[in-house]
This record gives structure tokens, sequence and C-alpha cells, in this order.
């Protein structure tokens, strides 16, 4: 692995965080500027944001605050109490508290300690950033509260009757069911809205993929970035608040707000505007309208604003002259951009230029799209403000929008997926069963973020937790619990079709035409087209499975989620008459680059599986058995076409997918035929969901063969772990690099080790965040595991004491373990001791890199007595960075006469006096060092001698990088290479002040050298007039195959003449 800068450093712990005075800093100075008044509105303006952004380090903050006398030791010890439990939340909101009620000097404390803070908590530093931004009179842009202005006494009326109507319009929530009496429920909203995450940003605008596969992957991105606490969560009312703008704006405020489809736009925007109806939230508001770009499709000529309200609010009549008087008091609401047939260009320098593209007044007739630019634009009403929602896929374009507040909902986290079931179901048994089975099936779990499909859990799995249905299987795939959503509606609804079969196929073809056109929305038309009865719909179990929008207008209908109609265009392929080239139809699919039809595809391999097709076969007649004999050789096909193809990420994610079909077909028998030989399943790099470890679970699970799982930077954190955990142990190498595991991931990982028939030989584990209790849990299975040989720890934090733990169980004589990678771990020299004892008894360990830790030359002293122990069976010792100096090497020359023949001292500062004793040792007739790093090690021309004298050793790869040798240096060592007995074989001399005055010599040397095969010449300042002699050697040296000579300075010319030689003989390379 290569090195990385500071990765030994803690960025979020508050117990270690990084302080940072910063005495001339421009926070503090802005501090000694505001006066008590100013700070308390300050305070007051970002409380909200403080409280997030201080959850990290809220005992650091607090324990600042203590030692200058602000709080008091028992108020401190309040704080960490509750951080401690886990509720770093309500401690941070006890720390804003406290400091809100004990004053001014509190206040200008709490704002002095949060700078020393700032560093590793990322939303702090954001905050003081923007402090710093904003300049020395918070008055000038803090707006928290901001109040109404004074409504003129003639507008009292109609702002009543205005609220009165919205609070109507929105106070019901009308939710589909599978019911036969009641097709559509009706619920009070408050009663049945679960809240939402929000957050104050958006990830990336521009979606190339299926939009519910790319956000899905980003939901748990998000996760990732969560636990570093670096995203604010954003309540609706504060979506106008000035502290979270990102663009300044003096004539008003626009902001969008993202969310894929199902995540609940429409119905925060009706919880909103019932807010403001009821007087919750916007008082500075005087009205809001609130307009869905659905709606404003039905508008095919020009019109002005004035109409455009008076058509959806009559009453205002006359009066809304008055009402533009005042745009800071109104609000406009626009919901669904991705659902406007116009395209709104704001990259379009022509609608600020020519008047037919300009709409700067109320009354001014335009087209739609105008109204919508001008008014988000602050063109038309400066000063008001605008809400824009859209599905991601849409927010390009907003790109150059005036948009002042960016925001995502990012759906239900944690218990938000509880609160949502149990409103949904009155019968909190039912709810309480429902969840259980979600929360023990982590595919239905993951996908619980979206509220629809919850609301498609809600209406297939309520049916489940009746008496009657305990004979059958609960679904396990999402194919499963759709078809089961499509046979509850059709037994309650069956009877009222004739032919329910021919339906679902004309139904299903035009489904399959909107998944192709990406179109979601069918008009009339549509249905004529595909000779579908409007009144089926209105009347008949359809209602169910098609929404009718409440359009005054025109009639259109939509899926109640794009993914009901991905299923129904899947389920029409198997209910085709007669046989038709489906395998062409999913090849042409399949080939779609943007990932349009990848739900389609998953669900087409599922409904071939007869637990899928049989609840539906009892009402829609059986399947064409050909059909379905086509789709499993389809995927078939797939599977083993894409198996082994994974060197890009598109070669990565490709078999992905087609293992999502295995899983959704559930078929036993072709999983084992096209996976149960593989060996190997790498996707490094390759963000997996914990849905994707679900299904890489399924198939680890029927492959026997197994050997090696690549899982390096999949991000697959605990929750994906969790996934795997009852398979890992079939593996012989499992790389699981990068993954945010954390310690709770490695007592899942311990469980697997523990496993009597574990296969794990080779477990990597760097950069995990692991800490001491990993190395408990480790230390635990290791005791008991006789398999595992290679164990890679690198960067991670396991301290002291995590280490201690570990020698501990290397001191059993039944430890297997050959290989450990301990590199950048929070060592010091209070584990050597451990570490001696370790090494001197352990019976198998051959490998030990401790590289980049500060053991020192003390650390090393004490290690040096296991070493040199006879029973010591230590190879290859890595102490690459370890703080050590010529002291220790007298202590180093010490183990040379043992099993050593490795060892790694780079980054080191031995000097060439430390290298004058290792050379001592290493002229020993006993001394069996083969390979030896001393690269940056403070070297010059002064132990150039000693450094020859040991080149008819055993010595065969010696790296000198990075150090000063100089040309006199070169030319001593270039002596030693001309002895018949040089074992030289790999020379690395990279940026050595190198120039053209030793080339003679090199070349010299190695023209009768009969071992060496590499040499490394790098970055030093050879020229063209050393390209002779280069060439020379290159020509000489017959037993060469690669010479670097990359960052010298030769010309074009010169380095052509080099390159000429490549492949001069077989196998040889002339890097430039």
């Amino acid at each position: 692995m290569a090195e990385r800068s500071n990765m030994g450093e803690d960025p979020t712990s508050s117990r270690r965080m990084r302080m940072n005075p910063a005495p001339n800093s421009t926070v503090t100075e802005l501090l000694t500027k505001y006066d008590d008044y100013q700070l308390f509105q300050l305070t007051k303006f970002y409380r909200d944001r403080l409280q997030q952004a201080i959850e990290e380090g809220v005992d650091g903050v607090s324990s600042l605050l203590t030692n200058e006398w602000i709080f008091s030791r028992q108020e401190h010890r309040k704080i960490t109490e509750l951080m401690e439990k886990g509720n770093r939340m309500d401690s941070s909101k006890l720390l804003l508290s406290l400091v809100m009620e004990k004053g001014s000097q509190a206040r200008r404390v709490m704002w002095e300690s949060l700078e020393k803070m700032r560093h590793g908590l990322p939303k702090l530093d954001k905050i003081l950033k923007e402090t710093q931004e904003r300049g020395p009179d918070p008055s000038v842009y803090i707006n928290v509260n901001r109040e109404a202005s004074e409504l003129p006494s003639h507008l009292e009326g109609v702002q009543q009757k205005h609220t009165e109507t919205l609070r109507l319009q929105t106070e019901t929530l009308r939710v589909n069911t599978i019911l036969i009496k009641q097709k559509v429920k009706i619920f009070q909203l408050i009663d049945r809205y679960a809240e939402l995450t929000i957050i104050s940003n958006v990830r990336d605008r521009t979606l190339v993929e299926h939009e519910l596969l790319a956000r899905g992957r980003d939901h748990e991105e998000w996760r990732k970035k969560h636990l570093r606490r670096e995203l604010e969560k954003i309540r609706t009312d504060q979506l106008f608040w000035s502290s979270f703008s990102q663009r300044k704006s003096e004539s008003g405020n626009s902001a969008a707000v993202s969310g894929v489809p199902g995540i609940g736009k429409t119905t925060m925007v009706q919880k909103m505007v019932y807010d403001w109806a009821t007087g919750k939230i916007f008082p500075h508001f005087q009205f809001v309208f609130s307009f869905k770009f659905r709606d404003l499709n039905n508008f095919n000529s020009r019109i002005n604003l004035r109409n455009l309200i008076l058509d959806q609010y009559p009453y205002f009549g006359n009066v809304l002259g008055e009402v533009w008087k005042n745009p800071e008091g109104l609000l406009f609401i626009f919901d669904g951009l991705d659902e406007f047939k116009d395209r709104i260009d704001f990259a379009d320098n022509r609608r600020n230029t020519e008047p037919q593209f300009m709409c700067t007044d109320p009354e001014c007739w335009c087209e739609v799209s105008d109204i919508v630019y001008s008014l988000i634009q602050h063109k038309l009403l400066p000063g008001c403000s605008v809400l824009v929602t859209s599905r991601p896929t849409a927010l390009h374009l907003l790109e150059k929008a005036e948009i002042s507040v960016w925001a995502e909902i990012l759906g239900f986290v944690g218990d938000e997926r509880k609160e949502y079931f149990n409103k949904f179901f009155e019968d909190q048994a039912v709810a309480a069963a429902v969840f259980k089975h979600v929360e023990e099936n982590e595919i239905l779990y993951t996908m619980c973020y979206n509220p629809s499909y919850c609301w498609i859990l809600g209406l297939a799995l309520g049916p489940f937790t009746q008496r009657d249905r305990k004979q059958q299987q609960v679904p396990k795939t999402i194919t499963q619990l759709y078809s089961y959503y499509i046979y509850n509606i059709l037994k309650n609804h069956g009877r009222e079709i004739e032919s329910p079969r021919d339906v679902f196929l004309k139904l299903g073809e035009m489904a399959f035409t909107g998944v192709s056109e990406k179109k979601i929305v069918f008009r009339n038309g549509d249905l004529i087209k595909y000779n579908l009865q409007p009144s089926l719909f209105l009347s008949g179990f359809l209602m169910e499975l098609l929404e009718k929008d409440d359009s005054v207008q025109s009639v259109v209908y939509t899926f109640p989620h794009l993914t009901i109609q991905e299923f129904v265009a899947a389920l029409a392929q198997f209910l085709t008459p007669g046989p038709k080239d489906i395998q062409k139809l999913l090849s042409e699919a399949y080939s779609e680059k943007d990932g349009r039809f990848e739900i389609f595809l998953r669900f087409v391999a599922g409904l071939s599986s007869p637990q899928s097709a049989r609840p539906l076969e009892e009402f829609l007649s059986p399947f064409l058995h050909q059909t379905t004999c086509r789709v499993i050789d389809w995927v078939k096909e797939k599977v083993e076409g894409q198996i082994g193809n994974t060197a890009t990420e598109i070669g990565k994610r490709n078999p992905l997918n087609t293992f999502h079909y295995l899983f959704e077909s559930q078929n036993k028998a072709l999983a084992q035929a096209t996976v149960g030989s593989v060996e190997t399943l790498a996707f490094s790099g390759l963000r997996l969901t914990p849905i994707d470890c679900a299904v890489l679970s399924h198939v680890l699970g029927l492959c026997d063969t197994i050997k090696h799982l690549d899982l390096y930077e999949c991000y697959i954190q605990c929750e994906g772990l969790q996934r795997l955990e009852y398979v890992l142990y079939k593996c012989q190498k499992l790389r699981l690099t990068e993954n945010n595991l954390g310690d709770s991931g490695v007592k899942l990982l311990s469980a697997a080790l523990r496993n009597p028939g574990c296969k794990i030989q080779e477990l990597d584990l760097c950069y995990n965040d692991l800490r001491g209790s990993a190395a408990k849990d480790l230390a635990s299975a290791l005791s008991t595991n006789r398999s595992l040989t290679d164990l890679n720890l690198d960067y991670n934090k396991l301290g002291v004491s995590g280490v201690n733990l570990l020698s501990e169980v290397l001191r059993d004589p039944d430890c297997k373990i050959q290989k450990l990678c301990l590199r950048n771990n929070n060592l010091t020299d209070s584990c050597a001791e451990d570490l001696s004892s370790a090494v001197s008894t352990n019976q198998s360990l051959t490998d030990l890199d401790l590289g980049r830790n500060r053991l020192g030359d003390s650390g090393v002293k004490l290690l040096s007595v296991g070493l040199r122990n006879l029973d010591c069976k230590i190879q290859r010792l890595g102490l690459w960075g370890t703080d050590l100096t010529d002291s220790c090497a007298e202590d180093l020359a010490t183990v040379f006469n043992r099993s050593l023949t490795d060892l790694d001292l780079g980054y080191n500062n031995l000097g060439d006096s430390g290298v004058k004793r290792l050379s001592v040792a290493l002229r020993r007739p006993d001394c069996k060092i083969q390979k030896l790093n001393l690269w940056d090690t403070k070297l010059t021309d002064s132990c150039a001698e000693d450094l020859a004298s040991v080149f008819n050793r055993s010595l065969t790869d010696l790296n000198l990088g990075y150090n000063k040798l100089g040309d006199s240096g070169v030319k001593r060592l270039s002596v030693a290479l001309r002895g018949s007995d040089c074992k030289m074989q790999k020379l690395h001399l990279w940026d050595n002040r190198l120039t053209d005055s030793c080339a003679e010599d090199l070349a010299s040397a190695l023209s009768t050298n009969q071992s060496l095969t590499d040499l490394d010449l790098g970055f030093n300042s050879f020229s063209d007039q050393s390209v002779p002699a280069l060439r020379r050697l290159i020509l000489t040296c017959r037993t060469l195959n690669l010479i670097k000579l990359r960052g010298n300075q030769f010309s074009r010319n010169g380095e052509n003449q080099l390159e000429s030689l490549q492949g001069y003989r077989p196998g040889l390379s002339v890097e430039m």
C-alpha cells in the first residue's frame, strides 16, 4: 500500500481534537468587534447549526468552558454523561442552553472555544468561515427574527379566506389501499405524516444511472459521511434562513429541494403549506401560492401571473394589485420541476436581454416557463421567495439559477422507518409484526429509507400478519414483494374484470414504453393507444394501481411509484400469448448505459421464479413456459459473460447487476451452474450498498470454490458486513481495506474467524478506523482460529493496549499467524516489550511490519532482545519511519546473525554513523540479510565505502533512494559492482544528486556485472552528455531487465535514444 500523509491522525476524536488557539485569526478579531447584543444575535442565528456542528466535539468544548470557569464541574459532568450514553445531540443542546442562560461573557468564551476546536469539526469550520466572510456586523445578514410586515386591513379578509382554503386542501392525506369497499383512505395529515431527514446541500446534480439505484448508493455514502458529521440537517421552516444560504441575494430567496421518486417531496410541500396555513411556520409570509408543474403543463397559451393565481385561487379577485406591493411577504412554491413539459434554461442570456423572454410585471402576458424563470431569478416581484422541488435528474436545469439554499430529502433514517409503520397500521400489533419482518430482511430494510417503498411494503406485507396466511412464505426478494402487492389487489378486485390477463398485458406494454422513454405520466390518449378503457381505471382495481391526478383541466394517470411501473412492464413479458424474442429485448435493455432498465431487468429475472409467479398465476393463468426458460437462459449467459471482467468500474458493476438477477430468480440450480465454481470475486473501488452485500452473500452462499474476495474501498461499513457475516468464513483471501468497518464491524468478522469451518488465510483490514476494542475481539477470535496466517491491520488506531492484546495471542504456541502488519497504529515503545516477548516465542511469525509508529531507539532496543532469541523466526522486519537514529544501530546489528533476511529502515535518521555500524554486521559470514531499505536515512558519500564493502555478501536488494550520496559516493559503489562475487540484483539510487560525472563509472562497472537486474537512477541530474554511457550500460549489462531514468534532464532527442533500446533484449524495460 502506498504511503499516505498524516494517515495516523484521528481527525474526529474530540478527546484528541487538535487545538489551535489561532490568536491572530480573523474570527478572534471579529469577536473583539462584536458588542454583546451582536454576539447574542450571532449565537441565536447559528444556534441550530451549532448544535449539529459540535456534536462530535461537545466534550472538548465543554472542557474549555469549564477551564475558563464558565461551567461548573457538575455541569460539565452532565454534558459528558449524555455524550457517553450516545446522546450527543442532547449533550450539545444542553451545552448551548447553558451558554445562552449564562449571558454575554459565556457566549464570548464559547465562540473563542469554538475557534480553538474548529479543526477536525468540518461543520463548525464551515460556520466560522461564514462569519469571517460575512464581516463584523451580523445584523446585515441575520433575519431569523423577521416578522411579517403589517397587513393592510383590506387584505385581512382575503388572507383569512386563503389560509382557510389551504388548510382544507392540505389537512387530509389520500392514500390508496387494496380494499374493495374503500379504494382510497383519507387520513388527517398530522396523524399520518412522518418526519423526513433533509440535508442542507445536494451532493450531485447530474445522474446518468437509474435514479433509484444511484441514489440508493449515494444514500449509503451519506451514512459514511454522516458518521464524520459533515452534512447538516435542515428543517423545512429553515429553508429560507440566510444562515443556510450559499448565495447572497438582495432581491429575495430561492430554495431548491431535491429527492428521488417517492421520497416525499409533494407530501413535504403539503405539510409546509398546512403548517403555514395553521400559523406554525413562516410568519413573515403574508401569502403562500403553491403550484404543481404537472398542472402547469395544461396551460398551452400565454398567460400572466395574475391569471395563473386566479385560476387556482379565484377569490383574490381585484386585490392582487395590493398583494404585489409587498413581495417580501410572498412565497411561491413550484412542485415537480422534472414533470414540467417546457425546458427552463437559466443559462440562456436571451431571457435577460430580449423582450419576448422577459417577464418583469405580474400583468405581463408570457409563457408559463417565463413566469417561473422570472420569479426564481427575482426579475418578477423582486423580494419574493420561491421554493422548487425536483428529482435529481432535473436539477441540472437549476445550476445557473439564483438558488440561495440547496437541500435534499434523504428520507427516513433510523427510527423514522419504524414511526412510519406505526402510523401506517391502526393495529400496532400488525405494525410491529410487519416492521419485525422488514428489519430482519436486509434488502427490505434498506429500501425503507423511501416512504413510497414503505407504503408498498405495508400493503404487501400487511396480509401476511393474518392467521390464514401463515402457511405462505413471506416475501424475501423485491420481486416477490411486488408480486404479492399485485396479488392482493387482484384478490380484492379480480372479479370486477373479465380478463385480467389481457388488461395487464396492455397495461404492461404501456408501462414498458414509459420505461423506455422515461415517461411516468400517461393521458387518455395513451390509454386509447393501448386499448385500455378509462372506466376500468376509475371503477376497477386499477384505481389502486394507477393514481389519478386531481387536476381541474384534464385527467392524467401515473403509477404510484416508478418501480411499480417497471414491475408491470416486466410482468407483461410473461403474459404475451405467443412466443417472442424475449432474449433480444432483454439484451437491448441491458445495453442501455443510463440504467433505465436495471430494475425492470431484475423484475424479469425475478418473475422467472415460481415463488414470484405462483401467486399471480392464480388470477392471470400460467405464465408462458417458453418465456420463463428463455429468461433463465439469458440470465445464465449474462452472468457467465460478466464474471472475471472486473478491470474497470463498469466491469465490476455489470457482474454485480447480474448477481442481482440471480438473487431475484432464487434459482439455486442456475446460481450454482454460473457461479458455483468461481474462485475470485473482485469489486475494489466500487461502492456497495447493504442491498449489494446481501445479494453478494446470497451468491457466495451457493459458491463452494471461492478463494479470494476483494472488497477494497467498497465502503460497505458495518451494515454491509452484517449482510456478509455468514459467508465470509468460506473465503481463503479476504480484502476489506478502507471500508470504515470500525470496531463493531470487526466484532462481526471475529464471529466468522471463530467458525469451526473457517478457511480465511489472508485478511486485510487496513484503513478501517479500528481501535482497542477491535483488537480485543480479534485476539479472542485468533485464540481459537487455526486458518489465518496473514493479518494486515495497517493504518488503524489499535494503540499500545490493542497491540499488547494481540501480542498475548501471538505467544500462544498454537497461533498460526505468519505475517502481521501493524503500520501506523499509534504504537510507542510502551508495547515493544510485549512484542519482543511474542517474537521470541512464536514459532510461525516470519513477517512483522511496525512502520510509521513512534517506537524510537528505546523501542527497538527492547524489540531486539526478542529478535536475538534462538527461537525467533522473523525473516522480514518493517521499521519504516519509526523515529530511529544512529543510537539503535548497535542493537539492530546484533540480530543480523539470526533468521532476518529483509529489513526496512527507510525514512529514519540513521545517518552515516548508523549505517557504518550496520555495515560491520552485514559483513559477518553468518549475516542472512538479502533486502535492505535505507530510503531517506540521511546518508552522504561518507558511508559509501562501508556500503560497498557488503556487496559481496548475501545482500541482493538495496534501496538508497532520496539520500545525498552524490557522484563520489556512487563511484565508490561502482567499484564494488565490478567485483566478480557481487550478489546485488536490485539497486535504487533515486534522487541522490547524481550528475553526468558518475555515468561512465556506472557503465564501466556494470559491463562486467553478472547479477544486477534492476537499476533506479530516476530524479537525478543526468543530461544528454550521459546518453552514450547509459546506452552502453544498458547494452553491455546482460542481466539488466529494468532501468528507471525518469525525472532527469534529458532532451527529447536524448530520451528517444534511450527509449529506442526498449526491448533490445527480451524483457528489457527502459522507463523514462
